[in-house]
């Protein structure tokens, strides 16, 4: 079985204004994942998501990866209870 999970993700490194979040929207969304992306005023991107751990763990392995433009530094997540009810993988403003 492979249960649902949720974490709360800071990366941290050249993630702003190398179209970061967009990366991480669409690698969302190719893993069926739900949640939130944005940029943090201290220049690290913050992410909310959920869906099955498996497919979680694929996705950060993305973020590690980068798109190309960007690089990750250090990469910092916490455990969340799933069902935030999200129902979209969205990029916050």
């Amino acid at each position: 079985m492979n249960p649902r999970s949720a974490r709360h993700i800071i990366v941290s490194g050249r993630v702003q204004g190398v179209g970061f979040r967009h990366f991480v929207s669409t690698k969302a969304r190719e893993c069926q994942l739900t949640g939130w992306v944005r940029n943090l005023p201290n220049g690290k991107v913050e992410i909310e998501v959920e869906g099955l751990s498996s497919e979680i763990n694929c996705f950060i392995d993305y973020l590690k990866l980068g798109n190309g433009f960007s690089r990750t530094d250090q990469l910092h997540q916490s455990q969340l209870e799933p069902n935030r009810n999200y129902t979209d993988f969205e990029i916050h403003y």
